[in-house]
Parts: C-alpha cells; structure tokens; sequence
C-alpha cells in the first residue's frame, strides 16, 4: 500500500514545483472539480460495466420515481385474466390471474424495494466501518475488545433464523424498518474486513505523522483513515444492496413477510402458489419478477465493478484535462 494518501497523488501534481507562483483559488476549485467530478466520469465512460450498470441502475430509478406517476397503481379486475405479454399494448408484459398488469406491478414494486434497499445498506454498512474502523484504530483498547466480541457473536447467530425472528417479533410493515432488520445481519462480516484494511492504514507513515503532530483522533480517521476506504465501502455498499434485494424478495416468497404491499416476491409466491410451473399460460407470471430482480442484481455487480476503475487514482490523472501528459499541471 502507498505510503501516501490518494488523494495526495493527484493534489501534489499540482503543488510540487516550488518554481511556480501560487495557483488562484479560483483555478485550484476548477482543477479539483475536474480531478475530482469530470476525470472519474470520464473513467467511468471508458468502462463498458460502469456505463451499463449506471444505466440499469438509472432505468430502475426512472421506475420507482416517474414510472409510479405515469402508470396507475394496478388493482383487481383491471385487466382480462392472464392476457399473454406482448399481445396487447396495454398490458405489454400480460396480466395475472386476477387482472392485474404485470408491467404495472413491477413498476410500483420498485419504490418500496428502493427503501428497503437503501435503509439495509446504510445499516450494514454504516456498522460495518463505524465498528471497523474505531476497532482497527483502536487495536488493543477495550473498545476493541468489546466491539469484536460483539461482532463475533452476531456472525455466529444464523443470519436467517434471526431475521425470522425479528420479523415475527415487531410484524414490520415498512420497507424502511424491514430493511433495517435485514441489515443487522450482514454488517459483522464487513467489519471484519474494514478492520483489516485500518489495521494496515494506521501503520502508514502519513497516519504516524498525524499523530506525532497532534491532530486529533476524529480528524485523522476522517481525513486519513475513511479517505482510503471509501473505495471499498462505496462497492462494497452496491454488493450490499444486492443481498438486500434477495433476502426481501425471499423472505416474501416463503410468505414469512406480510403481503402489505407490491413486492417482485410476492408476485412470484402468488404465481407459484396458482401453479405456474406447471401452467404455460402463467410462465410470465413468475419470469418477469425473475427477470427484473435478475436484471437489478445484475446492474449492482457491473456498477460495483465499474467503481474500481473510477476510483482509481492514476486513471483518475490520466483522464483530467488539468494535467499534462508528463504528469504535471498545465502551465
């Protein structure tokens, strides 16, 4: 591992040659903005599983946001029963065995799925590098005796079981409380990890010289410690997200969640339950949740991919316009 931070990389291309006059602020923010915000969209641009993962990504933000207002939430009786996809443009992707379209289902099952995927990663990842990072820094306190007792007894409770529990517990019927439950079961793991990474950070020389200079503990991890791990949680965070997506839409399929609500789940426990593998007339019931949780998870890997390329700090260099090709900043 470098013995600079990575930031450092790019900011010292431009402040290394003494000879030069100070650069204005105003040119610096400009040089930032472009290391910064137009170098990794540039990167990102050059790496087919970023542009194909943002655009997955993006096309189920435009379902959960726009979609829900120009398609109306869908109820019984709507529709002929188990119209065929692509037969009727009205229903292009057919409807069920109660009327329903499925395009429609699908389109206001994505919102709720966002929520749940959005509070069970910031709960699992936000564990993970709270307690990962205080307990590597920390290495040998008693803070970091007791935060990994702690993780080490919750990695050695069976993840599902005490979900179920949970869940059977407080009945929760918001996406956001469900995927806060579905979160306290993969932080530990994570933790684990992060802590790794810290112990092999503090032992840089720039964190040594933190230290002897007196900078305070919560500047040091904010400034030294979380900047090297941000590339690691942000993809980390997508995988996240992923295991969200599955865990929800499972626990909804075994009917161990409440049908409250549109969910890719529960369209497929209802399709299973009419005997869909065994009907041809409803293959599309259960293949287009299929599809669409597939086509989602498939999305999160690539742009997970695709973020080690944008966080890399030479490719970074190499793509902004304020620096020249003999790795200086323009004159």
């Amino acid at each position: 591992m470098s013995n600079e931070r990575p930031d450092d990389d790019l900011e010292t291309l431009f402040d290394a040659d003494i000879d030069r006059e100070p650069t204005p602020r105003s040119q610096r923010l400009k040089r930032q903005f472009d290391l910064y915000v137009l170098a990794p969209a540039r990167v990102a641009m050059t790496d087919w599983r970023a542009v194909l993962g943002t655009a997955i990504i993006a096309m189920f933000v435009l379902m959960g946001t726009v979609g829900v207002w120009l398609v109306d939430r869908p109820t019984s009786g709507d529709a002929p029963v188990l119209v065929p996809p692509f037969q009727n443009l009205n229903y292009i992707l057919g409807t069920d065995t109660f009327g329903q379209p499925i395009g429609a289902q699908l389109i206001h099952a994505t919102p709720d799925m966002f929520r749940m995927v959005f509070a069970g990663a910031v709960v699992s990842i936000g564990f993970a590098a709270l307690v990962g990072v205080l307990s590597g820094f920390l290495r040998g306190s008693k803070i970091d005796t007791i935060l990994m007792s702690i993780t080490d007894i919750i990695i050695t409770i069976p993840g599902l079981p005490l979900v179920i529990v949970l869940i059977a517990i407080f009945q929760p019927q918001s996406p956001y409380v469900i995927g806060v439950l579905l979160g306290l079961d993969n932080w530990p793991g994570l933790a684990r990890t992060v802590r790794s990474q810290v112990l092999s950070i503090r032992e840089e020389s720039y964190v040594e010289a933190s230290q002897i200079m007196g900078i305070s503990t919560g500047t040091i991890l904010r400034r030294d410690v979380l900047a090297q791990l941000m590339p690691y949680i942000t993809v980390n965070a997508a995988m996240a997200s992923r295991r969200i997506i599955f865990e929800s839409v499972g626990l909804y399929f075994l009917g161990i969640l409440p049908f409250t609500t549109f969910n890719w789940g529960v369209m497929m426990n209802i399709a299973y339950e009419g005997n869909a593998l065994s009907r041809p007339d409803m293959y599309h019931f259960l293949a287009f949740p299929l599809l669409t949780i597939f086509l989602m998870s498939f999305g999160l890997v690539l742009f997970s991919q695709g973020m080690d390329s944008v966080f890399n700090v030479r490719l970074r260099a190499r793509h902004s316009s304020t620096i020249d090709d003999d790795g200086g900043p323009e004159p």
